[in-house]
């Protein structure tokens, strides 16, 4: 054996004597400690609150992580395991083997602690999306109007015909009829534009036109739902003024201010701006007051942050490595905490030993699924898209992630939908979205268009 082996041989053996060591004084420690020092009760035996949410945040993010690393060794998107993180530590898997546990882990506090922090992870999430929204590079664009307007169009119907059939089943008690059902159908015509350009980055697919094409059919459709959202809440008048016509007018004069005076401002202001750093808290202030001010008006605060990031100027080497900070702290940190609330909010449980129930889930996922495929790819395949790409197309169109949570999110806190209505929602998301790279390696294993990666004359499209 060599000397270096020696040395080498000599550090290991004092590492795992002191990893050894340092878990016997932890053990002794808790043992001793432990019980007083996480006692339940209120008061001074009671858990430091900051405390107590520093650990409700440390767990959410190892499992979440945890699950999104196992999920990549499979071939999926992590956030699609980040998704089953949150929702294993809710009642659906933690809540149902160990009650206690998730009620000394989540109590009330935590839990409003964590939806404000949530909060603030979409807002700054929903606006790089919103950065992301390009409609300059599109392709053919008739294939791409029409794969939207099928791909939105179908599902949309779909949805509105289940929501009928089901309301009892699906809607709360004081959802206005014709806000839940238009809600409803919206939220079965999603696709996830962040999630759409991970998988298409993990096959390998997202420099080729049909990548270009799914990623523009996908930005131009979050464009048009959460503008149909806009409507939908502005209708409700369920909060801000409480008065439909003056929110629908404060909305339009929002969006008409935001395009003709805040972006030509913003333009101004990415050339001029010497300082990456102090353009950064600019654009970060803009988006969270963007979102008050929706919130305030009546909207949901995640149509503020995506409309000021729309406004936000495009082909800016500042605002791309902008956007890159944001993303790294936001989809690691911030982004798990919204999935644990998601997680906590659902539970399968409430579909329980009811047939019924199942029968329902079933019907909307499947309705769901086939109206999206045939929608948006039957409407590409008239328009002169070769049939296996139409497919192809219609198969990246059900990618739902992490769009449908927000969208299912925001129906649940305005009381367009109850409990049951959410968890399937939720459910729709998780299988469509788990669904799609699978079948897409299937369809695209002997596809020489695609191994061939960008096709000549086509600039590569953005992802998130």
């Amino acid at each position: 054996m060599t000397s270096v082996s020696v040395i080498a041989a000599g550090r290991s053996r004092r590492t795992w004597l002191g990893m050894a060591a340092g878990l016997v004084i932890l053990i002794g420690a808790a043992t001793m400690w432990g019980p007083a020092l996480f006692r339940a009760g209120d008061g001074r035996e009671g858990v430091d609150p900051v405390a107590r949410f520093l650990l409700a945040v440390a767990v959410i993010l190892f499992v979440c992580h945890m699950f999104g690393a196992l999920l990549r060794r499979w071939k999926q998107p992590p956030v699609l395991g980040e998704i089953l993180g949150g929702l294993v530590l809710g009642p659906s898997a933690l809540g149902l083997v160990w009650p206690g546990a998730q009620d000394w882990l989540f109590p009330a506090d935590v839990l409003e602690s964590l939806d404000k922090a949530a909060q603030l992870g979409l807002i700054v999430f929903m606006f790089l999306l919103g950065c992301e929204l390009r409609t300059d590079n599109i392709g053919s664009k008739r294939t791409v109007g029409a794969a939207v307007l099928g791909g939105m169009g179908l599902p949309f119907a779909a949805g509105v015909g289940i929501a009928l059939a089901a309301q009892p089943m699906l809607a709360s008690g004081s959802a206005s009829r014709t806000a839940y059902v238009l809600f409803f159908g919206l939220a079965l015509s999603i696709t996830a534009l962040p999630v759409l350009a991970r998988i298409l980055v993990d096959l390998g697919i997202d420099r080729s036109r049909l990548g270009a094409m799914s990623l523009s059919c996908a930005a131009i459709g979050d464009g048009v739902a959460w503008t149909v959202l806009t409507v939908i809440l502005a209708a409700t008048g369920l909060s801000g003024t409480g008065d439909i016509a003056t929110t629908a007018g404060l909305a339009v004069a929002l969006v008409l201010v935001t395009f003709l005076c805040v972006r030509p401002a913003l333009v101004a202001l990415v050339r001029r701006m010497r300082s990456e750093q102090l353009l950064l808290a600019v654009l970060a202030v803009g988006a969270i007051g963007f979102a008050a001010l929706t919130q305030v008006i009546g909207l949901h605060p995640v149509i503020g942050a995506f409309l000021f990031g729309a406004a936000v100027p495009r082909d800016s080497a500042v605002v791309e490595r902008i956007s890159t900070q944001l993303q790294g702290f936001t989809i690691a940190i911030l982004l798990p905490l919204f999935f644990a609330g998601v997680g906590l909010g659902t539970s399968v449980g409430l579909l329980g030993a009811d047939a019924g129930h199942w029968l329902l889930l079933a019907g909307i996922l499947l309705a769901a699924t086939v109206t999206k495929f045939v929608g948006a790819g039957g409407a590409a395949r008239l328009t002169g898209m070769p049939a296996r790409q139409a497919i192809q197309l219609g198969t990246l169109m059900n990618c739902r992630g992490v769009t449908e949570l927000v969208i299912a999110t925001i129906g649940l806190q305005y009381g367009l939908i109850n409990q049951l209505g959410f968890t399937i929602l939720v459910l729709v998301a998780v299988i469509t979205t788990a669904a799609t790279g699978p079948l897409m390696r299937v369809f695209t294993r002997h596809d020489p268009v695609l191994a061939d990666g960008l096709l000549p004359g086509h600039e590569p499209a953005r992802t998130s």
